[in-house]
Formats: structure tokens, sequence, C-alpha cells
């Protein structure tokens, strides 16, 4: 059995293998799998990268290419190419990953390689490519199996075997109308069992999942996970069969989904690419970078509210850090939490109570917990105890803000249409700093001063 796993010495085969012979570098390639390959041209110069690929074998050559992740540029790597090699790959390639990277290229780039390709080819990815991205119909694959429900057991069969010629697999078989419209799915198993008379109309099961067109990905990611389907059809509004969508795709889409919620989080934007330039990164980051400014400027302007409190005691500076910090984290790990609930369904209002509630719940107690190591310290370090119990006061307040605003934030966010990911964490930023400078100098004027 061969090992995935791959070290330096993987890297370095393949470098001393790009210094010999088309032969000597043939050989070294055909030891590892397309995936690893794909992983291995992170850290090889583009000129590597091209004699690779056209050195492997046209379906090799397509799976390593489909294998790539976007920021490893497999569009401008397929771009690149001669036009002979490109029309192979392209038609060796699924549909719908064919249409992903030529989606990538400008125009002129892409029309130039639709020319080139066959004309049911060039016919199919046009279609794909006239729906947008994150929806069903940007993510299925024209490619799948149908049969007429009129068809009797044995010309199903051939049907079937007919179109599974230009498929690498298939999970289910859809049985269609005479104006190609869905009817339901078929076993592949039942069509086998049954008797030569049969039709596929009395095989076909009517209670089965589809999606419309243009569906968000992320819902389609949910219907398949939460009934647990290996494919889902995908209909035009009037239920005529479009293509299909397979887990492997919805795959793709959860750790697209995840990686565009962290950097929401973060205040990154989703035009961002993880290997992107630092120009790129300037024009996504600098504008929350100001907006966090402002917020922080709003802060700061309640220290000087209580300016002749920090003058008279100033060991409370020291304290107001710790809990503004403390708010921040669980500020931040309440929000995480419902943004992630968030995006696994939509919330009823009395889902939404409880997860109110319930970070209003772990907020007062972790306040009060870690109020009270505070106040420990302040009584012993400071010998001052009543400062420890404004601490204590003002850890426990801020901890019971933080929850509260990390979960109803992104709530009300949600409620109103904006995206909870994006903004959430400017706001409960500004509130928690606020409230985490504020309660201990307004407790310290009330019991110290």
């Amino acid at each position: 059995m061969q090992s995935f796993e791959l070290d330096r010495s993987d890297l370095q085969r393949i470098k001393v293998a790009l210094e010999g012979t088309d032969a000597d570098l043939q050989e070294v390639l055909g030891q590892y799998h397309s995936s690893q390959i794909a992983i291995l041209f992170d850290k090889l110069l583009p000129e590597e990268r091209e004699r690779i690929i056209n050195i492997l074998p046209t379906e090799d050559a397509s799976e390593v290419i489909a294998e790539m992740e976007e920021e490893q540029d497999a569009a401008e790597l397929l771009v690149n190419l001669a036009p002979e090699k490109r029309s192979e790959i392209v038609e060796e390639l699924d549909y719908d990953d064919a249409t992903d990277l030529i989606a990538q290229l400008d125009e002129s780039d892409q029309q130039e390689i639709l020319g080139d390709l066959d004309e049911e080819d060039a016919s199919n990815i046009r279609t794909l490519l006239s729906y947008k991205d994150d929806t069903a119909g940007g993510l299925m694959n024209t490619q799948l199996i149908k049969v007429n429900t009129q068809l009797t057991k044995n010309e199903a069969l051939e049907e079937i075997i007919r179109l599974s010629e230009e498929m690498e697999e298939f999970y289910t078989l859809y049985a269609v109308n005479d104006e190609d419209k869905l009817m339901g799915i078929l076993s592949l198993k039942d069509i086998i069992k049954a008797k030569k008379q049969v039709t596929v109309a009395e095989l076909v099961n009517t209670d089965f999942v589809f999606v419309k067109a243009d569906l968000d990905q992320e819902e389609v990611a949910k219907l398949i996970s939460q009934y647990n389907l290996t494919s889902v059809p995908v209909v035009s509004d009037d239920m005529k069969l479009l293509g299909r969508i397979t887990v492997d795709d919805i795959i793709d889409v959860l750790q697209e989904e995840n990686t565009e919620d962290i950097l929401k989080i973060s205040g990154v934007s989703e035009d961002e690419e993880l290997a992107g330039k630092w120009q790129d990164a300037i024009k996504s980051r600098l504008p929350w970078l100001v907006i966090n400014l402002a917020t922080a400027f709003l802060a700061a302007s309640v220290i000087r509210s209580f300016d002749d409190v920090a003058k008279k005691l100033p060991v409370i500076s020291a304290y107001m850090v710790i809990i503004a910090g403390m708010g921040g984290n669980a500020a931040t790990q309440a929000l995480a939490v419902t943004v992630r609930r968030i995006s696994l369904s939509d919330l009823t209002d009395q889902q939404a109570y409880s997860t109110v509630r319930k970070e209003f719940l772990v907020g007062m107690i972790n306040g009060a917990a870690t109020g009270l190591i505070v106040f420990v310290v302040a009584m012993f370090y400071d010998a001052n105890p009543m400062l420890g119990l404004v601490m204590f006061l003002a850890m426990t307040g801020n901890l019971i803000v933080a929850g509260l605003t990390g979960a109803t934030i992104p709530l009300l966010l949600k409620r109103v249409g904006i995206d909870p990911a994006v903004a959430s964490s400017i706001i409960i930023t500004t509130f928690t700093d606020c409230v985490g400078f504020l309660m201990p100098l307004w407790f310290a004027t009330k019991l110290l001063l």
C-alpha cells in the first residue's frame, strides 16, 4: 500500500529529477499520487510545474490540476500550456472542475480555451459559467446518468452502460420524462434485480431531495449533510434536470465556508487569498484597522472621562488592561460559538433566546471565577481588599457583557440581513473595551474615592 505522507526528501527527489531527462522525471513522478504532486507544486517554480504537466499523461495531468488549490494558480498554469495539451486536459476534467478553472481567467483566455474544445464540452462549460460561483448551478456537474421512465429494464441498462463510459464514477441514477423533467431517482441494484418486462417508471423512487440552480452553496451543503447524501440533483424552476452535486464538491464548499468565516471574524476580507500578495493584504485589512482605531479612540475617551481616578489611584490602570483583555477573549469565544451555530442552521426565536441565556450564565460564572482570582491578587499583592472588590465586580460585569454581546450582536445582525461574521468583531471589541475600562473606574469612584 502506498504511503501518502510527504517530507523534504520527496521534494528533493522531484528537484533532482527535474535536472535530468524527461524519462528520469517521468519515472520519479510515477511513484507519486496526483494529489501528492499537487501538494509538491507549492514548492516548485512555475516553469517546473509546467514541465511536469507536459510530461504527465493527460489523465494524470488533469488530476493534478484538479487537486491544486486556487492560490496555486492552476488556471494560469493551464493557460500557459500548448493549446493541444491544454484542450486534452480540459476535456479530461469533469465539467465542474473545468468550469472552476476557466472562470478564474479573463474573457479573452476563456474564449480561446473554449474555442479549442469539442463543441459539446464547450457548450456544457459555457452553461456552467452562466451560474454564480456560490450557487448550486455553479457547483454542479452536468455529467450524469439519466434514463427515461418509459424504458424497460434491458433498455435502461444499455443506456446506463453507454452513458457511464465517459464517467469515472456515479452514485445515483435519475429518471426523467420525455420533457427531461426529473421524476425521481433509481437504484442500480433495483434495476439489475428487476424482471425484463419491468419499466423504469415502476422502479422510480419519487421521495427524493433536490435543489434549485440558484440555491446558495452553503444551503446545499446543509442539505447533503442533513440527509447523508452522496449526491443531489439540480433542477430548474420547472423541474428540468440540469446536473448533480456530489459529496466531494461539498467537502470543498465546507472548507471554503469555514475559511471564509475565520477570515471574516478576524477582520480580513474574503477577497484576500491565503497566499495572496502583500499589497492585497494591505488593501483588505487596512480599512478594518482604521475602523478599529476609531473604536479604540472611543474606549480611550472613557479613560479620559475618569482622569482624576487614574491620577489618584495609578494601580488601577494595570488592572483595567487585564479586565478589558479578558472581556475581549470571552466575547470572541461567545462570538465564535454563536456564528458557528448561525452558519449551521437558522435559529428559531427560542433557540436564539437559549443561546443568549447560556452565554449570560457562562459569562457570569466565568467572570466571578476569574474576578475572585483578581480579588485575591489585589488583596495580597497590593494589600487593598477594597481594590480587590472593585476588580471582582468589574471583571464579573465585563464578562457578563462580553457573553451577552458575543451572542446578541451576531443574532441581531443576522436578523437585519448583515453577515454576522463580518461586522460582529468590531462592535464587540468596542463594547468590551469600553466596559472593561468603564467598570473598574466607575466602581473605584463609588467604593474607593
